[in-house]
């Protein structure tokens, strides 16, 4: 089923300002949950539309509940607390300072749980509102190292992996219920794996681990979470994402799959990894020799980061060489990450995003009909 889409993108579309206001006025009392809800529920269907217009066949919700693409972590979870963070973040060349970051971390300072269902009123929205398949996102378990702190978390749980563990397994629970509820189609950004494809990149995790320590931690998570969901959930489809950061037009890592690219492809049973291409920074596609009959690589070959829409040409040219290393059938395309990772969204307009929406159908259709 998975290998019929070869059109895609990854989550998170620009909110609608009207959006970003009634959060606003939502954090300062002057609006209800219900009110906000409303609001939102307004803003996805449009967000539906954009897409229904650009000729996707796989829909998200734009991911227009969320304050970020790993809010989820403070929504949903209990057991943790808001804390600062130190990621260093690049655009143009130049660091930006900490205000201009994500600020929304967080720490594991009890035994994790479940406090709020959020993925699954995404879901109840999108299964009676979707125009077609859609895909719920969510932030893998095995970046629970992020959440870990020596101080703060080591009386509950000794070592980062006690932590993992538990996250994984309220994880596959979680999938699960989505799955009850008529979810087909579930999406893990597994950025783990940025701590091997650049180890010089400090302070993505409070866990320090070696290279070969990350990788290995990784791989038996998200191979742990897939494998279970697959064993109870056999017509779901289950895609991850990987990227090199994306936050208001920014990265935190730069570097290539070679690194990951044999033990992700061959040990994490993914039905589509969708991966990060736009940029030299994520490097060549020759570590797609790696993966196996089976999966779909989605080729994140358009930017989310800066308004200037790629050529045709070059699109078509690069899949091609792409083609070189993996089985044309099995690859696709997609932009690199969302168009939102945070609320506020990558620094392009909504009519950019349209174009690359529209540029990505587009292609994929000449491509492969």
């Amino acid at each position: 089923m998975a290998t019929t889409y070869h059109a895609e993108h990854v989550g998170s579309l620009l909110r609608p300002p009207y959006l970003l206001r009634a959060r606003e006025a939502h954090e300062t009392g002057e609006l209800t949950t219900a009110q906000l809800h409303e609001v939102e529920d307004r803003a996805i269907a449009e967000l539906l539309d954009v897409q229904k217009q650009a000729g996707l066949t796989v829909f998200t919700d734009g991911e227009a509940r969320r304050e970020s693409w790993r809010s989820g972590l403070l929504e949903s979870l209990g057991g943790i607390e808001p804390a600062s963070r130190t990621l260093r973040w690049y655009r143009n060349g130049k660091e930006l300072s900490p205000e201009e970051t994500l600020s929304d971390g967080a720490v594991a300072v009890a035994t994790v749980s479940r406090k709020q269902d959020l993925t699954g009123v995404e879901a109840t929205f999108m299964a009676a509102r979707a125009p077609g398949t859609f895909k719920i996102t969510m932030i893998s378990a095995s970046m629970g190292g992020m959440i870990w702190d020596r101080e703060r978390s080591s009386a509950v749980y000794p070592a980062p992996n006690d932590l993992i563990e538990d996250l994984a397994a309220l994880q596959i629970d979680e999938i699960g219920g989505l799955a009850a509820r008529g979810v087909r189609w579930v999406q893990l950004d597994s950025l783990s794996y940025n701590q091997v494809i650049d180890p010089g990149a400090t302070g993505r995790t409070r866990a320090a681990l070696t290279p070969e320590q990350a990788l290995d931690a990784a791989i038996t998570v998200d191979s742990k979470i897939v494998t279970a969901v697959k064993r109870e959930h056999q017509d779901l489809t289950v895609g991850m994402h990987i990227c090199r950061g994306n936050y208001r037009s920014s990265w935190m890592a730069q570097g290539g799959y070679e690194p990951v690219a044999e033990r992700l492809f061959s040990e994490v049973p993914v039905d589509r990894f969708l991966l990060e291409y736009d940029t030299e920074r994520a490097g060549g596609f020759e570590p797609l020799r790696f993966v196996p009959p089976g999966p779909t690589v989605v080729l994140g070959l358009v930017t989310t980061k800066v308004p200037q829409l790629e050529t045709r040409d070059d699109l078509l040219r690069r899949i091609d060489e792409a083609a070189r290393y993996a089985p044309l059938e099995q690859l696709a395309l997609s932009p690199q990450c969302g168009f939102a990772s945070g609320s506020l969204g990558n620094l392009i307009t909504v009519d950019d995003e349209r174009r690359k929406l529209d540029l990505v159908v587009s292609v994929a259709g000449q491509v492969w009909g």
